[in-house]
């Protein structure tokens, strides 16, 4: 049985996947597993699944006959994982190649059941940037719920802001299993996962070693235009309210649903305006009028004035606090070249 099962989601990647699987084979620790779920793809990836597998006895792989997004690639892994630890990769990613055998080491000094690391940003432009989980040290489960579970609950718009990453841990697969935590849809279902698996956690360690190396893609998910984006957040923020009353999280941060509302509509915001939108720049408006006179949205509009955000991001919310629309929808025409 492996120590470590590493979990990457494979879609249409042939032009990454190679150099991912290497991250793993020449880790410096050995005892791992790596499982690469071919998640419906029609390029060149499952071939080059399958090749990485015949050339290592510990990659197994899973190809599944349509795409159902990531979530469903994950929890097949999860499903499938022989490991008493869980890492997660994304396939255009790398680890750094004492990644495991550091969190390893770490896992075992500190006693804790869940270790993390800071991490590498890297933009095509080849700037680079540590960006830290946590500053070094162990965090009981008050800390833990202080320094993770509150900031992902209701602390979503002061700069900076806590990243849902979870590739940057290394989980425990015993919580993981006792506790039924899985993926669900296709954005922020990372925050939700993170939310409940250190619910459960006892002791976390950190080191500021940035061991995982996130390459920047401005043509990820995140960028492009969600058709279905409101029902994706309202399916978000139905389960964040389950899991506010699973876990009695519901006096740590009273604002909660205004904090991530104001979020969420700062999100759905650009997303409207988003170039690949084929709606007319007059619809767009609209829509995001409609948006605000949503009762969640206006509530969160009326009780909360958001301070601290980006500089972009606070002149939205200021338009949007104001009741600017055309001001806001001609800085986006402008910034977007719509």
């Amino acid at each position: 049985m492996p120590s470590i099962s590493v979990i990457v989601p494979v879609y249409q990647a042939e032009n990454y996947l190679e150099k991912c699987v290497e991250s793993v084979t020449r880790q410096t620790f050995s005892d791992w597993e790596l499982l690469l779920v071919d998640d419906g793809c029609t390029d060149d990836s499952p071939a080059i699944c399958d090749r990485c597998a015949a050339e290592d006895s510990r990659i197994r792989v899973f190809h599944r006959k349509k795409n159902a997004g990531v979530s469903e690639a994950r929890n097949l892994g999860l499903r499938e994982a022989k490991g008493d630890y869980i890492a997660f990769l994304d396939v255009d990613d790398r680890f750094e190649f004492r990644a495991l055998e550091t969190l390893w080491s770490l896992r075992e000094q500190s006693g804790a059941d869940t270790v993390g690391c800071a991490h590498l940003n890297l933009a095509p432009g080849g700037a680079k940037a540590v960006e830290l989980l946590l500053p070094a040290g162990e965090y009981d489960q008050q800390g833990i719920r202080e320094q993770i579970v509150y900031p992902l609950l209701g602390e979503r718009l002061r700069q900076p802001v806590f990243n849902g990453f979870i590739w940057r841990y290394l989980f425990s697969a015993e919580i993981l299993r006792s506790a039924r935590i899985t993926f669900e849809g296709a954005y922020l279902e990372d925050e939700l996962f993170l939310m409940e698996y250190f619910c459960t956690a006892k002791k976390l360690a950190v080191t500021e070693e940035p061991l995982y190396r996130y390459f920047l893609n401005p043509s990820s998910a995140t960028h492009r235009y969600m058709k279905d984006f409101q029902k994706v957040f309202d399916r978000f923020m139905a389960r964040k309210e389950a899991l506010v009353k699973k876990y009695a999280l519901e006096d740590a941060r009273p604002q909660w649903r205004e904090n991530s509302n104001w979020a969420g509509l700062l999100i759905a915001i650009g997303n409207e305006y988003a170039p690949d939108n084929k709606k007319s720049i007059r619809q767009r408006q609209k829509a995001v009028q409609e948006l605000c006179r949503r009762p969640d949205m206006a509530k969160a509009i009326a009780e909360i004035t958001p301070q601290g955000l980006s500089p972009n991001k606070q002149m939205v919310a200021n338009l949007v606090k104001g009741g600017h629309f055309f001001i806001l929808t001609q800085m986006y025409r402008l910034k977007n070249r719509i």
